[in-house]
C-alpha cells in the first residue's frame, strides 16, 4: 500500500514554491538593466531551480 500526500500539505508545498519563485524572480529583476524575453525566461528558469533548492534545504533543516 502506498501513502498519499495529504491535499493540505501539498497545497502548502506548492504555496512555498510559489512564494520562493516569486521572491527570487523579483530578485532577479531588481538585479537586472534591461529586461527582454530571453531575460525573463532565464531569471524564471533560475528561480524555480532556486526555490526548489530554498525549500528542499528548509526541510534539511527542519526534519519535516
Amino acid at each position: 500500500m502506498t501513502r498519499r500526500t495529504p491535499p493540505r500539505t501539498a497545497l502548502l508545498a506548492l504555496g512555498e514554491l510559489l512564494a520562493w519563485w516569486g521572491a527570487l524572480a523579483l530578485l532577479w529583476l531588481v538585479f537586472i538593466t534591461s529586461v527582454d524575453t530571453l531575460e525573463r525566461i532565464v531569471g524564471g528558469s533560475c528561480a524555480v531551480v532556486g526555490a526548489l533548492l530554498a525549500r528542499a534545504g528548509r526541510r534539511a533543516v527542519t526534519w519535516r
